[in-house]
């Protein structure tokens, strides 16, 4: 694919490889992931602080005054020498491994200290900061969506996103489990068998890419995603793509109603992380999700979405809110400025929110809908 962001998905892929070894290593490690609880109950492992420092140490070494943001931050490893030990090992072991790049990343790294400021620098980052305008360049990294899931082996993510002037511009997508030749219905317990996994890529306008995870840019078959969602123009093409472990977020009852309605099969792909989800949908495996949080004070992370809906976008998808309203990924870390998603072929995006909203209304939800 040719592009004006070439030297940026360069850089981004081999990343996104190296944090995948990074993930399978310490899920192979004898010692486990190292499993902390943040505030908000959700767990961080090893894996989610080293990939994220990984992530900004390679993308800063190329693009230094690129702005970064990424989930976590680095009060728990200041916290806990011990974690902090087994974090910085891991990256040794990681950029230990004889590639052109491994001693410039290295020194890019150097101390625990730096570690700790690499993830400190995309935890307090925001997707536009103020005064900047639509030039201004912020790299978002979630370094594991579905940590549930990869601390039990399943399904997760490694997710990388450019944003310009708060706009999708690139994604870059690592699955070390899931398969580039998948087929409906994936879930977290699908592994690939090859143990290759996939990897995603997209440049808004220039279409959407798949490609086995492992193996030089240059070197490896990459296939064009075909725009499949501009196929669909009748509900009987929808195929859904949710979670149907909830974790008391959404409105699963609402979600199954309004997939009824539209005769659509219920869960379909089913996967804890979005990343997953928006993969799932970009590759063709489902081409529809409907997602109504509990609360609207409820609010989804830009570190999930940011660059991996553009996946799904760049296949003839559209995606607003439970509104209608289009996704506004500058309002924030928290995307505070939208409830919910609907994604959809733009031809049918307009009857599954009809189906959604019917679901909100028939089961008492009126308050989850169009107030704030």
């Amino acid at each position: 694919m040719e592009s004006q962001y070439g030297a940026e998905l360069r850089v981004a892929i081999a990343a996104v490889q190296r944090a995948a070894g990074i993930s399978r290593s310490v899920l192979a490690a004898s010692e486990g992931v190292g499993v902390l609880q943040k505030e908000d109950l959700s767990p961080v492992t090893v894996a989610d602080f080293a990939i994220q420092a990984l992530l900004a140490a390679s993308i800063h070494a190329s693009f230094p005054d690129d702005g970064l943001v990424g989930e976590e931050d680095a009060a728990d490893l200041r916290a806990h020498e011990t974690l902090l030990e087994r974090v910085s090992e891991v990256l040794r072991r990681a950029v230990d491994d004889g590639s052109h790049d491994g001693p410039a990343l290295g020194q890019a790294l150097g101390t625990p200290e730096r570690v700790c400021a690499l993830i400190d620098r995309c935890g307090t980052g925001v997707p536009l900061p103020p005064g900047s305008d639509g030039t201004t360049r912020v790299w978002v990294f979630d370094p594991i969506d579905g940590t549930k899931t990869f601390i039990r082996g399943e399904m997760y993510a490694i997710n990388v996103a450019l944003l310009e002037g708060g706009r999708q511009v690139l994604s870059v997508v690592g699955l070390p489990l899931l398969s580039v030749d998948a087929e409906y219905p994936v879930s977290d317990q699908s592994i690939d068998p090859t143990g290759q996994g996939s990897l995603l890529f997209a440049v808004k306008g220039h279409g959407a890419y798949a490609r086995p995870l492992p193996g030089p840019v240059d070197a490896v078959p990459t296939r064009r995603i075909p725009r499949h969602a501009d196929a669909a123009t009748s509900p009987q093409h929808l195929r859904s793509v949710t979670c149907s472990e909830t974790q008391g977020s959404g409105l699963e009852a609402v979600h199954h109603a309004a997939c009824a309605a539209l005769g659509v099969e219920y869960p379909g792909c089913d996967h804890v992380g979005w990343v997953p989800r928006w993969a799932a949908m970009a590759l063709g495996l489902g081409n529809m999700t409907v997602w109504a949080y509990k609360s609207r004070a409820r609010k989804a992370k830009v570190v999930d979405h940011a660059g991996a809906m553009l996946l799904f976008e760049e296949v003839g998808g559209k995606i607003t809110d439970v509104d209608g309203k289009d996704v506004d990924l500058a309002a924030g870390r928290n995307m505070v400025a939208n409830y919910g998603f609907v994604a959809a072929p733009e031809a049918l995006h307009s009857t599954v929110l009809k189906a959604l909203h019917e679901a909100l209304k028939d089961q008492g939800q009126l308050g989850s809908l169009g107030s704030n």
